[in-house]
C-alpha cells in the first residue's frame, strides 16, 4: 500500500468514525428533547429554557414551548427571565467580593453596615452579623414585607419587632427575602455604585453576560412573559408585575435605602444560557475564562453550609434531593409563575440550569417536579 493510498485510507476511517459518533451524538440529542417534550406536556408547562454544563463547557443549551401565550411566541435561547430567589447569588458574590478587597467582614454588625438598628428584641445584647443575614440565620422573618427597608426600621415601623423570630440570631433558620434586600442596600454603601449598576459592572460584563435587575435597562421585547396557573379554572394568567418599569421610583432614588425596588432578592433578568455560565464561574470556584470574580477562599465559604437545618450556605445550597446519588450545589427560584434552577456538582464539574415561564405547580421532596424532572432528564441524558 503506497503511502498516499495509506492516507487516505486513515483520512476514510477517521471520518467514518467522526460520521458515526456525530450520528449517535444527534440521535442521544433527539431523545433527550423528546423526553422533555414529554415532561412538559404531562406538567404542563407554557414555556422551558435549559443549559448543561460539562467539565466547565456549555455542551448544550435549548428553548421549548411559548414566550408568549397571546402572541403564539417561541421560546429562544436569548430570551432572559426573572429568575427569582436565584438572584441572591448574585448579591452574595457582590459581598464577597467586598470580603476580598478587605472592605468589610462576614463578622460586621450588620447595623453599622445597614446604617440602622438590627437587633431581635428578645435578644438585645447579640449581635446580628453580616454573614448571619446572608445565611438566613439572622431570625429575621418577611411578616412585615421585604419590599421596603421600611419594614423593619424601628424609626419607620412602629411594628418592627415583629420582624424578628423568637430564636437568637445565629441559632435558628428561617428563609427571608427581606435578609437580601437589606444585603443589596449595603453593597450601594461599601461601593457608592446604585446596586443594579455594581453587579452589571463587577458580575455580568466581567463574565460577557447580558441581563441586569433594572428593567428600563433591558431590551423589554426579549422578556419571556410568565405565567401564574390558575388550578380552579385550570388556565395561565399572565403576571405583568413581574417586568414593571422603575423609572419612576429611580427618580426618587435614595442610595443605601430604596435598593430594593431593584429586588436583590430575586430580580435579576437573565437567560438560561447566561445564566449557565455565570453557574460555571462557581463551580469553578471563582474562576471564568481565566478572569477570576472571588478568591477560591470566598467562593467555598459562599457554598459551605451555615445551616445544617437545609444546607444552606451564602446563597448556594447543598443538597442530595435533585438528583439521586448526587450532592449537587446551587439555589432554585419561584415568583410570578417561574420556576428556576440552577444547580452544579463541583467535584465531578457538571451543572445544569432549567427556566420555566409557567407550569401546573407540583412538588417531591420541596422541589417542583418541572425543575427535579428536567433537570435529571438532562443529567441521565448528558451528564451520566
Amino acid at each position: 500500500m503506497t503511502t498516499i493510498t495509506s492516507l487516505k485510507y486513515y483520512l476514510i476511517v477517521v471520518l467514518t468514525i467522526c460520521t458515526t459518533f456525530s450520528g449517535l451524538a444527534q440521535v442521544k440529542t433527539a431523545e433527550a428533547e423528546a423526553e422533555l417534550k414529554s415532561i412538559m406536556k404531562k406538567l404542563e408547562v407554557v414555556g422551558l429554557s435549559v443549559a448543561v454544563v460539562k467539565k466547565g463547557e456549555l455542551i448544550y443549551s435549548n428553548s421549548f414551548g411559548l414566550k408568549d401565550i397571546e402572541k403564539n411566541t417561541l421560546l429562544e435561547n436569548r430570551d432572559i427571565f426573572r429568575i427569582a430567589s436565584i438572584s441572591k447569588s448574585f448579591s452574595a458574590t457582590s459581598i464577597l467580593q467586598f470580603v476580598d478587597a478587605g472592605k468589610v467582614s462576614l463578622d460586621d454588625d450588620f447595623s453599622n453596615l445597614v446604617g440602622f438598628k438590627v437587633r431581635n428584641p428578645k435578644y438585645p445584647n447579640t449581635v446580628i452579623t453580616l454573614k448571619m443575614v446572608m445565611s438566613h440565620t439572622s431570625s429575621i422573618n418577611d411578616s412585615e414585607g421585604y419590599f421596603n427597608l421600611d419594614a423593619i426600621n424601628p424609626e419607620k415601623n412602629v411594628n418592627w419587632a415583629k420582624c424578628y423570630n423568637n430564636y437568637e440570631p445565629g441559632k435558628g433558620y428561617r428563609y427571608c427575602n427581606l435578609n437580601y434586600n437589606m444585603v443589596g442596600a449595603v453593597i450601594e454603601k461599601l461601593s457608592g455604585e446604585r446596586f443594579d449598576q455594581y453587579v452589571k459592572h463587577h458580575i455580568l460584563d466581567r463574565l460577557g453576560l447580558y441581563g441586569g435587575y433594572c428593567v428600563d435597562s433591558l431590551d423589554a421585547s426579549r422578556f419571556a412573559t410568565l405565567y401564574e396557573y390558575d388550578a380552579a379554572a385550570r388556565k395561565f394568567n399572565a403576571a405583568p408585575l413581574a417586568y414593571a418599569p422603575r423609572s419612576e421610583d429611580i427618580r426618587n432614588y435614595i442610595m443605601g435605602y430604596s435598593t430594593p425596588i431593584f429586588s436583590p432578592t430575586g430580580g435579576m433578568k437573565i437567560s438560561a444560557t447566561d445564566l449557565a455560565k455565570y453557574m460555571t464561574m462557581h463551580m469553578n470556584l471563582g474562576k471564568y475564562k481565566g478572569g477570576r470574580i472571588i478568591s477560591k477562599k470566598s467562593a467555598k465559604i459562599m457554598q459551605t453550609k451555615v445551616s445544617d437545618e437545609e444546607g444552606y450556605g451564602l446563597a448556594i445550597l447543598t443538597t442530595a434531593d435533585m438528583i439521586p446519588g448526587k450532592v449537587m450545589k446551587g439555589h432554585t427560584g419561584s415568583a410570578y409563575g417561574l420556576y428556576s434552577a440552577m444547580f452544579f456538582q463541583p467535584d465531578e464539574k457538571f451543572g445544569i440550569v432549567v427556566i420555566t415561564n409557567g407550569c401546573n405547580p407540583t412538588y417531591t421532596r420541596g422541589f417542583n417536579d418541572v425543575l427535579r424532572a428536567t433537570v435529571s432528564s438532562l443529567y441521565n441524558s448528558f451528564i451520566k
